[in-house]
């Protein structure tokens, strides 16, 4: 029954009173304070009555438990009212279908009072629960974008991890759903931006704007402040310098053009890069600005040295090769962790299949020596393709790579700019290198402090232009130089062992 409103404390409204509790309710809708429970607990005090919003199983979902009808309830969810009213004595009640989000399909919004709705109660109710809807279809809409963002975030991610297996087929399949002709190309280059890992969110978007989607943007799962991108033309890599430009404290690396199958390689390039541009003042760096050792050598004989090297893994299924060596390139350049979460498997299935590559080339990864020349290997394997086998080129040992004048000079040159350092940076390198890059270890060969060998470590990087405590291609070069200038043992490999002591081995393949 309606009732009079002579007990009700607010009156009737004015027009003043009604564009207070509107402008209060407009309020409600800031950014900030854009909430459902927020605006149902005012519209609780602001009409003074128990106000709360069930879902279709009647579980408040903002404001306490309120009164309800149940047959009434049920026609409102069920569709057949849009709303209903009640009036008893003591208790007048309102009840509003208000569209929720998946997985329940409506909800009620509950206004109960002691007093009967005047003007002003019922319009504040009726406005409050259009805002609701409007406001509830809102937040499904961005948690449907933030889905959608992240399922196009994940697939991106998925992407580049095929790519750095080599499964360049699976990667264009994948891709050709949402980004037709992004991987119709036979060669690439990786980009890898650095910022804060605050920025990181802010400078993927800013990639991607900057590249128009014709590249593969990919946050990087080992790294947090990193970006990856997959660059297929020369016009978007200039596009990402301008980027860097335009954006404080980012840092720019860059690999070499590389084959889609060669991304790994590319990827590791780019790290490489990314360590000198640090260093820079324009803070970009591309890894073919500088001479790499590899670039110094006969391409006949290392073309020799890598397939005898490799040869042990020529018996498995090509699938199995591609991965165990993209796993063991990757491995080589990072931690375990780190290359697990490129690769998107377990840091136990990384060190596994490593395990099983250090146990086909009968090596030692404990080795920096061993590390090095596995990982020039490795780089030269993805360089040169699948024409390993080809030309006619004599046995080649490692040392015959490490002889040449011209990787001698580099090497020479490399490995002097750490003379000019009173405190014989180049002694405790060499100490720390045949260590395994154990600082404890190189503290004892030269009689210092461990503390004392990092810093020694830390101050050679900017003085040879590399990382050296991240292991990678950096530390891998500069192993080298040290090799072909004889200031450290060169490593026993298969390659430089006799046939007959090669072909002794249990596991060796059996050549016809």
């Amino acid at each position: 029954m309606a009732g009079r409103d002579d007990g009700n404390r607010h009156t009737d409204s004015t027009g003043g009173a009604e564009a207070t509790w509107a402008q209060e309710l407009l309020e409600q809708l800031r950014p900030a304070g854009a909430d459902v429970r927020r605006i149902v607990d005012w519209l609780a005090v602001t009409v003074d009555a128990v106000v709360s919003l069930c879902d279709d199983a009647g579980t408040p979902l903002a404001g306490p438990p309120a009164p309800q009808d149940e047959g009434l309830v049920a026609d409102i969810l069920g569709g057949r009212l849009a709303s209903a009213a009640l009036g008893r004595t003591g208790r007048y009640v309102r009840m509003i279908r208000v569209d929720l989000p998946p997985p329940a399909a409506a909800g009620v919004l509950v206004v109960s009072r002691t007093a009967p709705f005047d003007r002003r109660a019922s319009d504040a109710v009726a406005h409050t629960a259009s805002v609701l809807r409007l406001l509830l279809r809102a937040q499904q809409t961005t948690a449907t974008d933030r889905r959608l963002a992240r399922a196009t975030s994940d697939l991106r991610l998925a992407i580049l991890q095929l790519l750095m297996v080599e499964d360049t087929v699976a990667a264009r399949r994948v891709a050709a759903g949402l980004w037709p002709g992004l991987l119709d190309t036979d060669t690439a280059c990786v980009y890898v931006v650095e910022s804060s890992p605050e920025d990181r969110d802010r400078l993927a978007e800013a990639c991607l704007a900057a590249t128009h989607e014709e590249a593969l943007v990919v946050r990087c799962p080992a790294v947090d402040g990193h970006v990856i991108v997959v660059v297929p033309d020369d016009a978007t890599s200039a596009e990402l310098r301008a980027l860097c430009d335009r954006h404080t404290g980012a840092v720019l690396g860059g690999s070499a053009r590389q084959s889609l199958a060669c991304t790994a390689t590319a990827y590791g390039q780019a790290v490489s890069a990314l360590a000198v541009a640090r260093f820079r003042p324009e803070r970009t760096a591309v890894y073919a600005e500088r001479t790499h050792p590899e670039r110094l050598m006969d391409p006949a004989v290392l073309r020799a040295w890598t397939t005898r090297l490799l040869r042990p893994l020529d018996a498995l299924p090509h699938h199995t090769r591609a991965e165990l060596l993209a796993t063991t390139r990757l491995g080589l350049e990072f931690t375990a962790v780190s290359a697990a979460k490129v690769l998107g498997v377990s840091r136990n299935t990384v060190r596994a299949r490593m395990d099983r590559v250090e146990g086909l080339l009968r090596t030692d990864f404990s080795d920096l020596t061993v590390r090095a020349a596995v990982h020039l290997a490795l780089n030269a394997q993805a360089g040169l393709g699948e024409d390993l086998t080809g030309g006619t080129a004599a046995p080649a040992r490692l040392g015959d790579l490490l002889t040449g004048p011209a990787l001698h000079a580099w090497a020479q040159d490399l490995l002097a700019r750490l003379d000019t350092d009173g405190r014989d940076l180049r002694r405790t390198l060499r100490a720390w290198i045949a260590a395994g890059g154990n600082a404890e270890r190189a503290a004892h060969l030269v009689g210092v402090h461990a503390q004392t060998v990092r810093e020694h470590v830390r101050s050679a990087e900017p003085v040879l232009e590399r990382q050296l405590l991240a292991s990678g291609s950096d530390l891998y070069e500069v192993v080298l130089a040290h090799l072909a200038i004889r200031e450290l043992d060169r490593p026993d490999l298969p390659a430089d062992r006799t046939p007959e002591a090669e072909t002794g081995h249990p596991d060796a393949p059996v050549h016809r």
